[in-house]
């Protein structure tokens, strides 16, 4: 039997089912992700109305069964549509590459902490002064992983738990696939195949976006993108192996925030 659940909910994605109907991912607050038919949500008298957009957040009403991979959403009354993200494409991609996140890693199961966080950031970044929406995108996405149980090792080395010092100029070492920082001496006992060396500033910089609460660093359009194409390498390298499994590619949401594709020459 199904149970009539009602939830708060994320639009995470939609699509076209038949003539009439639509397929949505949604971000629930009580049950995780969920897929759902929307039946009826094309026809021109739908109750539905043009609630089912991306990053549409309302109270989601759902025949749910736990056994059943697709739910049916009996009803969705919008109550934040969050137009500040669409004032500008980088808000706007930011907050697509937040939900991609949440949709190939949150599981179909009750996780309020990420919700929370997900709907957070994306009001943060809705209303982010323009000089801050990168840094606020950047930190979302690793609040965000870490929430789910990726967050990087940074205050102590990733692989024996020895503290980390910045000395003089010399860089950090920071390796996506081993999920965290790396001491100098295991670096000299074995280098990692793949690494990044971040400079003092940029590893200060990188342990204020993984803290929710400290003070948000200010960037340079150079040191912005730095910041997106390490946090879209850990992502791609944690989180590839799922979007895999269920036969749907790679992250391209996360991918065109990183290299912001919609600036000339930005994917080159």
């Amino acid at each position: 039997m199904s149970s009539l659940v009602t939830t708060s909910a994320v639009i995470l994605r939609a699509y076209r089912y038949s003539e009439t109907s639509k397929i949505v991912r949604l971000a629930t607050r009580d049950l995780g992700v969920q897929s759902a038919i929307a039946k009826g949500a094309l026809r021109p008298k739908s109750r539905f109305g043009a609630g089912l957009e991306l990053l549409s957040e309302g109270v989601a009403q759902l025949y749910y069964r736990e056994s059943r991979d697709l739910q049916t959403l009996a009803a969705f009354d919008v109550e934040h549509l969050r137009r500040g993200l669409t004032t500008d494409v980088a808000r706007f991609a930011g907050g697509a590459a937040l939900a991609e996140i949440m949709l190939r890693m949150a599981p179909p199961a009750p996780l309020p902490a990420a919700y929370d966080v997900f709907t957070r950031y994306l009001d943060s970044l809705a209303t982010a002064p323009e000089s801050d929406v990168d840094a606020t995108a950047v930190r979302g996405l690793w609040v965000l992983m870490g929430v789910l149980g990726f967050e990087p090792s940074l205050g102590t080395c990733v692989r024996d738990d020895t503290p980390i010092t910045v000395t003089g100029s010399e860089p950090v070492i920071f390796s996506s696939a081993e999920g965290g920082v790396i001491c100098p001496a295991c670096v000299h006992a074995q280098p990692p195949e793949t690494s990044s060396r971040l400079p003092p500033q940029a590893y200060h910089d990188l342990t204020a976006l993984v803290s929710p609460v400290a003070a948000l660093p200010l960037f340079d359009h150079l040191h912005a993108a730095a910041h997106r194409r390490l946090v879209s390498r850990y992502a791609h390298y944690h989180l590839d192996a799922s979007a895999s499994a269920d036969g749907k590619g790679s992250l391209p949401a996360l991918e065109f925030w990183e290299r912001r594709a919609w600036l000339p020459g930005a994917a080159s």
